[in-house]
């Protein structure tokens, strides 16, 4: 049984998670106890001790991340609620930490908590954290780290030291500065929804790649473009106009 505590200053929001909750996972998930404000959270999860955390983003005045750092050690996992905030969401998904848009969707509530009873490490959940607030932090620039699962948990790196991005249909292989390459269970449009907006661009259906990595085009009907790791790279005969439109740019 997971014992968990909802932070939401909005009782609606309160009454529809813990609706769901009782209705889809009565049998192993158990809401002790709803706060609506960040000091009576602190109070409250220090008394408690929950498991686990529905944390809103907003509260009253305050963010999710005043609770956090008033905590001297989280030792709870934390799924993050919020309304539809782009940088907030993206944050998120480069800090591979669990978050529910509102209003909360049965079938992805499901999909998190499977996650976190597939998961349960406090270790992790700390990292995760730290990186989220880095990348909050960080803004919408390329300081940010993404998280890469591996065999070993998640490994956290500088968007701005990945060079491209190669799909093997379900699985995309990573190439850095360093000379590593990671191979993970992430399609490359996933990848491509995340990195759009730090001047990576998917030249090809197999392809996407750092434009600051990108050394020399090469023309032809669709090209090639060459890589600062001595890779070559095609570009697609649709992509190529955009591809130098995107060149002349940076």
């Amino acid at each position: 049984m997971i014992n968990a505590i909802i932070v939401d200053d909005e009782q609606h929001c309160v009454d529809r998670l813990s609706g769901l909750l009782q209705e889809h996972f009565g049998s192993s998930v158990r809401v002790l106890d709803s706060f609506n404000s960040v000091e009576k959270a602190l109070a409250g999860s220090r008394q408690l001790q929950p498991d686990l955390v529905f944390l809103d983003m907003r509260i009253q005045e305050k963010t999710g991340f005043d609770l956090l750092n008033g905590i001297e050690e989280i030792n709870f996992d934390v799924i993050f609620t919020t309304a539809y905030e782009k940088y907030a969401v993206q944050a998120f998904k480069f800090s591979a930490v669990d978050y529910l848009l509102k209003p909360i969707d049965a079938d992805e509530l499901k999909s998190a908590l499977e996650r976190l009873q597939a998961r349960i490490s406090k270790l992790e959940t700390a990292r995760k954290i730290d990186a989220l607030f880095n990348n909050m932090k960080a803004g919408n620039n390329a300081s940010k780290r993404i998280g890469i699962h591996t065999v070993n948990g998640i490994t956290y790196i500088p968007v701005s030291d990945i060079i491209r991005c190669e799909s093997a249909i379900n699985y995309t292989t990573v190439f850095m500065k360093d000379n590593k390459r990671m191979t993970v269970a992430k399609t490359l449009k996933e990848f491509e929804d995340m990195l759009a907006d730090y001047n990576f661009f998917r030249v090809h259906n197999s392809h996407l790649v750092n434009l600051h990595f990108v050394k020399q085009y090469h023309k032809g009907k669709g090209g090639y473009i060459s890589m600062s790791d001595q890779s070559e790279v095609e570009v697609s005969t649709r992509r190529k106009d955009d591809l130098l439109k995107k060149l002349s740019m940076l």
